[in-house]
């Protein structure tokens, strides 16, 4: 599977568990993302995301959005999606 970077782990909130992930590339939900970095490594299907505590279906390059991860994610960890 081939995978194209799309962004940038800026935050984490432990309650609710949440990514705040700086975009380079477009996302939507339902897409496929593989979270990488020293101590992570996990693919999450975006269920959903929000911009600014607003529910999006889809954001772009430049965009600041947070996504529901299933276990902690770090700052500086790289954000991939995953293309067949």
């Amino acid at each position: 599977m081939a995978e194209e970077e799309i962004g940038k782990v800026m935050d984490f909130f432990v309650r609710p568990v949440v990514a705040g992930i700086d975009l380079t590339a477009s996302v939507k939900v339902g897409d496929n993302i593989h979270i990488k970095g020293a101590t992570t490594d996990m693919e999450v299907i975006v269920s959903s995301m929000q911009i600014n505590n607003v529910d999006v279906q889809e954001a772009k390059a430049g965009d600041a959005i947070g996504i529901k991860v299933p276990d902690r994610v770090r700052r500086g960890d790289r954000v991939y999606k995953v293309t067949e």
